[in-house]
């Protein structure tokens, strides 16, 4: 019988071996000097550059079973430069949390994606990050939830958004509801990120100005499925009725595309004429 324990740690010490292997020394800033007998990167060289010991990084990469910090995780990341991909693999292999790269997955999104958003048209579409803030859109999404483009980063923070907006509070039919769903899954991705300074900031500002959240988040409510059917009031074209699409991007599998589709003729042709206006 397969000793999955062991099989993981093998996995993840030749993980390391082959990125090592494949690093230029010039590309981290060491000279070349004489002859190498290895290609790439030596282990001490890596421990040096990671800020470990030379023997710990040895047991790691010949699969001994140690206890790897995430701290030490992404020092290994940024010595042997992984993509987003390689790190969340680095991550996986070593059973750690995935902390979010703000690099790759907050920030980046490929021309591809924004493509697919306005093919959407008139379907609402946008995508969020594990912050649950809006990061792009289509014109259908602003026509029906609000102008994001006219938006400050925090109002494009849909959990400000859903609990400080008087505009979302008219538009979303049961609004206790929609917010107490946005609030649990608001609690399930902080989950992930408690070391970041940037949710208890953000979790302090939403108690001090919305009474329900407060009243809310001590519940510990945690949800990770995105929100089913939504009844809309629009000010504009009435009611709309909207299923819902949501899958992530697969090289930036932080992010999540949600699209919202009429389920209704009418609905659809409600979307139309605000788009034409």
């Amino acid at each position: 019988m397969i000793d999955m324990d062991l099989a993981r740690n093998k996995q993840l010490g030749d993980f390391l071996k082959i990125r090592r292997a494949r690093l230029n020394p010039e590309k981290v800033g060491l000279p070349l000097g004489r002859r190498r007998r290895t290609a790439g990167l030596r282990r001490e060289e890596v421990a040096l550059l990671a800020g470990v010991s030379v023997d710990w990084y040895t047991w790691l990469e010949q699969g001994r079973d140690i206890r790897v910090s995430s701290r030490v995780l992404e020092e290994l990341a940024r010595v042997l430069q992984l993509s987003s991909t390689e790190r969340r693999h680095l991550f996986l292999l070593a059973e750690q949390t995935i902390p979010l790269d703000n690099k790759h997955d907050q920030l980046h999104l490929s021309p591809s994606v924004q493509q697919f958003l306005d093919y959407q048209n008139p379907s609402p579409a946008y995508v969020t990050n594990p912050r649950w803030d809006f990061i792009a859109w289509n014109r259908a999404a602003c026509a029906v939830f609000g102008d994001y483009n006219e938006m400050s980063e925090l109002e494009r923070n849909s959990v400000w958004r859903i609990f400080t907006s008087s505009y979302m509070r008219e538009l979303l039919d049961c609004w206790e509801e929609h917010g107490q769903r946005r609030l649990a899954q608001f609690r399930a991705s902080y989950g992930r990120f408690i070391d970041d300074p940037w949710w208890p900031e953000m979790i302090a500002r939403l108690s001090k100005e919305s009474e329900e959240f407060k009243e809310w988040w001590p519940r510990h409510d945690v949800l990770n499925t995105p929100e089913g059917r939504k009844v809309l009031h629009h000010p504009g074209v009435g009611e709309l009725i909207l299923g819902h699409l949501s899958f992530q991007v697969s090289d930036a599998p932080d992010l999540l595309v949600t699209v919202h589709m009429p389920e209704t003729e009418e609905t659809l042709e409600k979307l139309r004429s605000l788009l034409a206006d």
